[in-house]
């Protein structure tokens, strides 16, 4: 009796298993055929909302079934391509099928020289002489620098449009170890190098306020510039503005031109009929940026065989193999290779979007460039960041390209050990070593020794040099002229440019079309690296109906929390010497 429930249970178990595979199989062919059904019809209106997470590459997962998973499980709408984008933007600009470019968001999720490049490519939309109209119940000021590049701004009458300035906060976490007898032991390369500084100080250091107040104006003036062309406003206008708060309701941006008319969204919609020459009793053609993106127009077509390939570095530098999140020297090595020793790839461009970090790593993929710089014309672009261990992998570059308000430099290296050996002692927990040889291993339980010390300090020189040396070769500057402007500064694209850090100020399009010229080449495709795998280990990939770590913290915490969250997390993982960012910027 017992074996025949068994054996019901597991033919039961079985059939359960095969009805949800076939469920997903299902769902995986409707989702595919889904994104075939997408067409663009004539006197189309294409939707750009840009409240969804922007980064540099976020490639289609290679895999059917990986693809329905991010559906199905929601993070495949949670992310798209700045590449795709500026691409989608570009084809519109000749697609019969469009007419205009409605902006409709509240926000913008991307970076300031993500943002920049998005305007321009708008800004270049325009010459087609289609129309660009933009709409917001609030705007944040980053979305209003993006948005105020159409040729009609309108917002809810009881909108407001923030614009004051820039600002940037940085914790300081020194009186809290002192407290509660938790601390960081740090040992760093560089005036300027403030990563570690919150764990060294009560307050921001007069280099650090410098730094800050220099890249933050730098910052500003970019955005100010183009905002006084749109809206035909001086500069000096534009700062008295922000200085009084004179664009906080929906009144005051009409009467200081910010901002054309306060309306509610139908009339909004009403006014895109006109632009777009359709009927009031006519329903409007509308198609959504993420749409447009996959009936194909996320790339530019070519029947080319010849192909520039474009690496995308993006994230925190790791020691290890990456993934689309993080830079590991083992994916970046394996892209290299393969754009080297495929024939077709004439030349490479090196997308950079990172805060640094592993210094080992750096030097890893460091390495790897060299070796193809010497087979094919390398050429560097950077995105929102390109800072420390980010400016490390592109110094040696033929040609390097940033965007004004690119974040990079900040030539300097840090190494930082977490240390309770007071709140160990506070609570009566007393930890005792044994030893074979006296240069032990270092004990979080124990003060660091000055032996210890001035082992780690002679690394992380060691480390400083050969980053100043690097420098130094691929810039074709004397050691010492490199040093004058590291020490951990931080530069905007702008500023790097007249400090010799940079060569030129420019996109992704500028750095792919100088490679195609230095490998003298005309008719070329581009061939995006590296390819990232569905990885069945995590088992928020495997069960698909489960909300994922990520989405769980930030339900739990919130976002501004879960941000604070990754910092600390990022700061506690941190291992080996660090060539990394000066904190965490955030621009508000």
């Amino acid at each position: 009796m017992k074996f025949l429930r068994n054996l019901t249970a597991s033919i039961l178990g079985t059939l359960l298993a095969l009805l949800m595979v076939f469920a997903v199989f299902v769902l995986v062919v409707n989702i595919l055929e889904s994104n075939d059904k997408i067409k663009v019809s004539n006197n189309t209106v294409l939707e750009i909302n840009l409240e969804t997470l922007v980064k540099d590459y976020a490639p289609k997962n290679s895999n059917p079934l990986a693809e329905a998973l991010e559906v199905i499980n929601g993070s495949k709408d949670k992310k798209i391509g700045l590449n795709q984008i500026l691409n989608a933007i570009e084809n519109a600009k000749d697609d019969a099928h469009i007419v205009g470019i409605s902006i409709v968001t509240n926000g913008v999720n991307a970076g300031i020289a993500q943002t920049q490049a998005l305007r321009k490519k708008l800004e270049d939309f325009k010459t087609s002489g289609k129309f660009i109209k933009a709409y917001a119940d609030m705007y944040t000021q980053k979305s209003y620098y993006l948005c105020s590049v159409a040729d009609s701004v309108f917002m809810n009458a009881v909108g407001e449009v923030s614009f004051k300035g820039l600002s940037s906060e940085v914790l300081f976490y020194k009186d809290f170890e002192d407290k509660y007898g938790v601390k960081m032991e740090v040992i760093r390369h560089g005036k300027y190098k403030s990563a570690v500084e919150p764990f060294l100080a009560n307050k921001m250091s007069d280099a650090n306020r410098e730094q800050i107040t220099s890249f933050l104006k730098s910052i500003w003036n970019e955005m100010l510039v183009e905002i006084s062309k749109s809206r035909n406003k001086t500069i000096e206008e534009l700062n008295v503005i922000a200085d009084n708060l004179l664009a906080r309701n929906a009144k005051l941006a009409i009467e200081n031109k910010l901002i054309d008319e306060a309306i509610y969204i139908d009339e909004y919609n009403a006014k895109l009929k006109i632009a777009a020459a359709v009927s009031s009793d006519e329903k409007l053609k509308t198609i959504s940026i993420a749409d447009y993106i996959s009936t194909g127009k996320g790339r530019i077509k070519s029947t080319a065989t010849t192909k520039i390939a474009v690496i995308y570095a993006q994230g925190e530098i790791i020691y290890g193999e990456g993934d689309e999140d993080h830079i590991g020297q083992e994916l970046i090595i394996k892209a290299l290779k393969k754009a080297r020793n495929t024939k077709s790839v004439k030349a490479v461009v090196l997308r950079i979007n990172s805060p640094g970090g592993s210094a080992l790593a750096s030097e890893l993929i460091w390495r790897e460039l060299a070796l193809t710089k010497k087979e094919k014309p390398l050429v560097v672009s950077m995105g929102n960041l390109a800072a420390s261990g980010g400016y490390y992998i592109a110094c040696n570059a033929d040609k390097i390209f940033a965007e004004p308000t690119t974040i990079t430099g900040s030539i300097g290296v840090f190494g930082m050990l977490p240390n309770v050996h007071k709140f160990a002692k506070n609570i009566g927990i007393n930890a005792e070593q044994v030893h074979t040889n006296k240069s032990a291993n270092y004990s979080v339980f124990e003060p660091m020794t000055d032996a210890f010390r001035a082992v780690t300090t002679e690394s992380v020189e060691m480390v400083y040099t050969t980053f100043l040396e690097r420098v130094s070769e691929g810039r074709a500057m004397s050691v010492d002229e490199v040093n004058k402007i590291a020490q951990g500064r931080v530069w905007t694209g702008a500023d790097a440019l007249n400090k010799g850090l940079v060569d030129e100020i420019g996109g992704l399009e500028d750095a792919v079309k100088y490679a195609a010229e230095l490998a003298d080449v005309t008719d070329y495709r581009v061939r995006n690296y590296p390819s990232y795998k569905l990885n069945l280990k995590n088992k928020f990939d495997v069960f698909p109906f489960m909300k994922t770590e990520e989405a769980l913290l930030i339900e739990t915490l919130g976002v501004d929390n879960y941000q604070l969250y990754k910092e600390l997390k990022s700061m506690a993982n941190l291992k080996g010497i660090q060539a990394r960012l000066p904190y965490v910027i955030a621009i508000n």
